[in-house]
């Protein structure tokens, strides 16, 4: 008697846009640091630097909002390949930018082509996070082991990304890493559209836009919930500590830069590559697997207040401290660290809660709609981020960051289990 497979069904097809959106996030996340140490170097000041990705920001929040009924209309592969497609062409474009330009035709340069790759993102994302939902097993907590399995794993490649444009920066010049970046995606594209596996749905014609506001009253808070979330993660980590990390590491030389490049990059790097871990993990460390919709939702209550401490202590610490010093950036660079941990925690289970909440014939949507709130709360934070650390350095810049999570944990507070709402 032959032995029956336990491989589950649709695992082929979420391997391959595992894979693809690993490559994707791999170049998303070196791009991110490219862009900002470059920049900077050239002198942009943090308000300028945040304008380089505010527009990659508000394409996020449009492309959500119509990724969704996109993919709903023609199917998630048509997203997923759009996506990897136009971060190629955007990586192409930058590397045409022309270091005699004014600053200012530069910025506006930057920001058009960060706004592309901000559509890719998105599309990319949509369509790998709306996938799990369709494809993830629905006994034993597969649901939230596969999302979290996903997030964690994209946000540790992303890490790597990190450190790999700040290597590549250093090593072979903005122009070569970002064409070594596209090279390599480009390669990545051509291996999914032959090898795609079957398993996500084609898409139906009678998908209509409208479709996209969600009428559940756990997404819509949830979503909201998001904004602010994500907003006060971006409001230091765009701009506001890279910039105070890049002060207090680099005496301005060549080789001072260099060194700086490396520590930054390799800061940023452990943080994302930690929160992916800690991600990947959640559903162990909160024992998911044993535990009702209805606890879960109550842990994200007392998992979002637990954050909101750590910025307000921070804030505190700087203020004590009065002025950059060593001692003052270690302790920053602990603190976030665990910001990074319980940040990961309260992420992995907005991930599971908002697969959760949607139904399987309109998940596109209801993912669209959730990721267009994420990148609502990114452009807020970003634009904070430059703003705040210009007018009113680490002090403001944290403050607003413990602001910004305690009012994500009320908003969290009004999640219902579902039966008990809509």
């Amino acid at each position: 008697m032959t032995k029956t497979s336990t491989r589950p069904e649709g695992l082929s097809a979420y391997i391959a846009v595992t894979a693809a959106y690993w490559a994707f996030m791999l170049t998303d996340g070196a791009l991110r640091m490219l862009v900002l140490l470059h920049f900077h170097t050239l002198g942009f000041s943090p308000v300028q630097l945040a304008y380089l990705f505010v527009l990659y920001e508000i394409a996020g929040i449009v492309t959500n909002l119509c990724a969704g009924w996109i993919a709903a209309r023609f199917g998630l592969t048509s997203t997923l390949y759009a996506g990897l497609g136009i971060q190629v062409l955007s990586l192409l474009a930058l590397a045409q930018l022309d270091p005699a330009w004014a600053i200012g035709l530069s910025v506006v340069y930057v920001m058009l082509v960060q706004g592309a790759s901000g559509v890719a993102k998105d599309l990319a994302k949509m369509s790998s996070k709306s996938a799990v939902k369709l494809l993830a097993p629905t006994e034993g907590g597969g649901l939230f082991r596969w999302v979290a399995l996903l997030t964690g794993s994209k946000n540790m490649v992303k890490g790597f990304g990190f450190l790999l444009g700040a290597t590549l920066l250093a090593t072979l010049g903005f122009v070569w890493a970002v064409l070594a970046m596209a090279a390599i995606l480009g390669v990545i594209l051509i291996a999914v559209l032959i090898a795609m596996p079957p398993g996500l749905p084609k898409g139906r014609k009678g998908a209509k836009f409208s479709e996209v506001f969600s009428k559940s009253t756990n997404v819509n808070w949830l979503s909201a919930a998001r904004v602010f979330l994500f907003g006060a993660r971006d409001v230091w980590f765009v701009v506001g500590i890279p910039i105070y990390f890049y002060a207090v590491l680099s005496d301005g030389t060549v080789a001072g830069n260099r060194a700086a490049f490396f520590m930054i990059g390799t800061f940023m790097a452990a943080w994302i590559i930690l929160y992916g871990l800690v991600q990947a993990n959640a559903p162990r460390i909160l024992r998911a697997q044993a535990r009702p919709e209805a606890a879960l939702i109550k842990a994200a209550r007392h998992w979002a207040w637990a954050l909101a401490v750590v910025p307000f202590v921070l804030t505190l610490v700087v203020v004590m401290a009065g002025e950059p010093r060593m001692g003052l950036t270690i302790i920053l660079v602990i603190g976030l660290l665990v910001f990074g941990v319980i940040f990961a925690v309260n992420s992995s289970l907005h991930s599971y809660l908002i697969l959760a909440f949607t139904q399987a014939e309109r998940v596109t949507m209801d993912v669209g709609f959730y990721y267009m709130a994420n990148a609502a709360g990114r452009l807020l934070g970003t634009l904070l981020s430059g703003v705040t650390y210009q007018i009113g350095g680490l002090t403001l810049l944290l403050a607003t960051a413990a602001i910004m999570v305690a009012a994500s944990a009320g908003l969290v507070g009004f999640l219902r289990p579902q039966g008990a709402v809509d």
